[in-house]
């Protein structure tokens, strides 16, 4: 013995036996909201289950219902949320009181080699391994069930008769589709995605148990099983270890770790490891550090030679064009099922805000963080560094971009230029959807805005008429005019500043024409610019169009015959339309002209549909002895939305008995069905 050990003697010394009789069957319950000194020994335990697999454990006590501490009201009112006015015996509480509450389990640690439970008795230290630690937290899966019973009240409420309109909807095609074959990637994030977890474990059935408390004879049985059974020396195998090899098992060295250099830079780039990747992993990578960089110094960055077309190719897949200068797009920052690290925000909620922060920055040079802020409703430091991506502070002008316009650049590719403006326009009108806001709130105050003309129905009906009668005159003129031999000279005269006002009242600057020369080879023009030997015959064929259109589809809005108009003009040959342009107020002269009015649709106050969408225009005459459209009209100028039997006693009020296919051809011509709702085509609301 060496001379140290003098001064720390034994003093005593204790076998030690592995107990294995429980060694797969021995949990350790943990209650981490409870105090020690508050146990639930004396507590009715009602029910216990378990998933082994999952190690997932729940136990029902009951409650004290009698205690002084207990609100009475407040468990009855839990209880009448949960299984309402009815009961049978699937309800949660029997008593229509809370008497009793719920504990559900979570795994501690999934390694429990390292932890055993002990007992001393008479000089012996008997341990028994652990198959798990789990902590056992109330359960409120009560209050989902309340949740549920609420929504199954509304939509009863709102549904109303829905069981009959559906069964009034045409059957819709169905498109059968057949999935790729999932790659190895896919298939390791599905199986770690959450939706994955939770149906793994809905998988494992509940194994019901028996609760025996502290004091029962089959817990005070099962303890001695905690204790080894065979404690005859002769049989235990010895240690035969050297001191040596003993403590290296007790404290085996650590196993050298391969470093895994990373395959592409992260804070530090390295441009001669950058340029070992392919050339789209090359620009995605600069861009995800830098954020916003002109094209040229992309170029600079990259090894010589490279192609710019290439460089372009990649560089529109990770990034979008602001002011001439390249951003990297919000979801290679912010990728699927990743959250903010400032404040635990969802991916798919900070790309929508970084993109209305990226979307302002196309609109003007500088924003205000306050204003952004009060749209996105997201926290202060996502917002913050949404700007210090792109932008820097400015004293009394909020944040302006970081980069100066690239001109030359858009000057050089406008065919990437326009692509990258038509994909905004995208982005806009889902923003505009998602925060509920239009473009000219965002518009410069000193920008001319045009004034509001307020013309009724009837006047511009008469306007167009008097326009008709005299192109009418004119042509009459000029034909009258062209004699044999004689040269005519017609002076194109200046148009009235009142033919050139848009009628929409209310509609966008930008909206007010629909330009088609693009489509038709034609230079864009406006309506002023007609002369009088053409006025005739395109007032014509327009009027030709929204009859055959109205007489198809009998209900549409404004923006909706325009875009059919577009489709129209689009299909034909190039150079053979005799239009130029055709702004809103010519298309709405040729609506009332071929027997369609406007219906009044009360829209409500927070819709979010576009003026144009809020124009809705119907065929008024089709020749029947009384067109029954004109009721249906009269019912939605009360309302934008009715049930089927408003419709149905309304009809049968003006009419007598009308018979149930007739309402259906009726409700199939004009209207469209949702949520147990009838609507006028193109006036759903999302």
């Amino acid at each position: 013995m060496a001379s140290g050990d003098d001064d720390d003697p034994i003093i005593e010394e204790i076998d030690v036996y592995l107990a294995k009789s429980l060694a797969d069957k021995l949990y350790l319950f943990q209650y981490p909201v409870r105090p020690a000194t508050m146990t639930y020994d004396d507590v009715n335990h009602l029910t216990a289950r378990i998933k082994p697999k999952q190690q997932r454990v729940e136990l029902e006590m009951a409650m004290n219902t009698m205690s002084p501490n207990y609100c009475r009201s407040k468990g009855e009112q839990i209880a009448l949320n949960v299984d309402g006015t009815t009961f049978d015996e699937t309800s949660t509480y029997s008593v229509k009181m809370m008497d009793k509450q719920t504990f559900s389990s979570i795994q501690a640690t999934t390694n429990t080699s390292r932890y055993a439970a002990a007992v001393f008795r008479k000089g012996e230290l008997h341990i028994t391994p652990l198959t798990g630690i789990l902590q056992l937290r109330p359960s409120f899966s009560y209050l989902d069930k309340a949740d549920n019973k609420t929504r199954e009240r509304e939509a009863a409420n709102e549904g109303g008769d829905s069981s009959q309109d559906e069964a009034e909807e045409e059957a819709k095609a169905i498109t059968v589709r057949f999935a790729r074959p999932e790659s190895e990637q896919a298939r390791q994030r599905r199986i770690q995605s959450y939706e994955f977890l939770q149906k793994k474990q809905a998988e494992e059935p509940w194994i019901h148990l028996h609760y025996h408390s502290i004091k029962d004879s089959r817990s005070e049985h099962e303890k001695q099983y905690l204790f080894c059974q065979s404690v005859d020396t002769s049989e235990n195998s010895q240690l035969v270890k050297t001191p040596k090899e003993y403590l290296a098992m007790l404290m085996p060295p650590l196993a050298e770790e391969k470093v895994v250099k990373p395959v592409g830079p992260s804070n530090v780039l390295s441009m001669a490891q950058l340029r070992t990747l392919p050339l789209g992993e090359q620009v995605k990578t600069l861009m995800k550090n830098v954020k916003v960089m002109p094209f040229a110094n992309l170029m600079g960055l990259l090894a010589s030679g490279t192609d710019s077309t290439a460089v372009l190719r990649c560089i529109q897949q990770v990034a979008l064009l602001v002011q001439g200068n390249w951003v990297v797009k919000s979801d290679v920052l912010y990728p699927k099922n990743t959250c903010s690290p400032h404040s635990g925000v969802p991916a798919e909620v900070l790309c929508r805000g970084r993109d209305f922060v990226m979307w302002r920055f196309t609109l003007e040079r500088s924003v205000m963080r306050k204003e952004i802020t009060s749209i996105i409703k997201l926290p202060p430091e996502d917002v913050k560094e949404f700007l210090e991506h792109v932008a820097t502070p400015r004293i009394n002008r909020g944040w302006e971009f970081l980069l100066p316009t690239d001109l030359d650049f858009i000057k050089k590719h406008s065919d990437v230029a326009h692509r990258q403006h038509m994909l905004w326009l995208g982005i806009q009108s889902k923003l505009e959807k998602v925060f509920n806001f239009s473009k000219e709130d965002f518009m410069p105050k000193n920008s001319p805005q045009p004034e509001p003309v307020h013309i009724s129905g009837e006047q511009r009906l008469k306007m167009a008429q008097e326009r008709a009668q005299e192109n009418k005159l004119s042509l009459q003129k000029d034909l009258d005019a062209k004699r044999p031999g004689s040269t005519i000279h017609i002076k194109q005269e200046p148009t009235s500043d009142k033919e050139d006002e848009p009628m929409d009242t209310s509609c966008h600057p930008s909206s007010s024409y629909i330009p088609n020369g693009t489509v038709n080879g034609y230079p864009s023009v406006t309506s002023s610019s007609f002369d009088h030997t053409n006025g005739n015959s395109s007032s014509q064929e327009l009027q030709d169009f929204v009859i055959k259109t109205f007489r198809k589809h009998f209900v549409l809005t404004l923006n909706e015959l325009k875009r059919l108009m577009n489709l129209h003009l689009a299909s034909m040959p190039v150079g053979q339309s005799i239009f130029h342009s055709i702004s809103d107020h010519m298309l709405q002269d040729a609506i009332l002209l071929c027997h369609c009015k406007q219906i009044m649709v009360p829209f409500p106050a927070q819709s979010t549909a576009a003026p144009d969408e809020q124009k809705v225009f119907g065929l008024w005459e089709t020749g029947e002895d009384f067109d029954k459209r004109r009721l249906l009209y009269d019912v939605f100028t009360k309302n934008y939305r009715v049930r089927r039997q408003v419709i149905q006693t309304r009809l049968a009020q003006e009419l007598g008995d009308v018979s149930k296919a007739d309402v259906d051809r009726l409700l199939k011509e004009c209207c469209s069905s949702h949520g147990g709702m009838w609507y006028l085509k193109g006036t759903i609301q999302s």
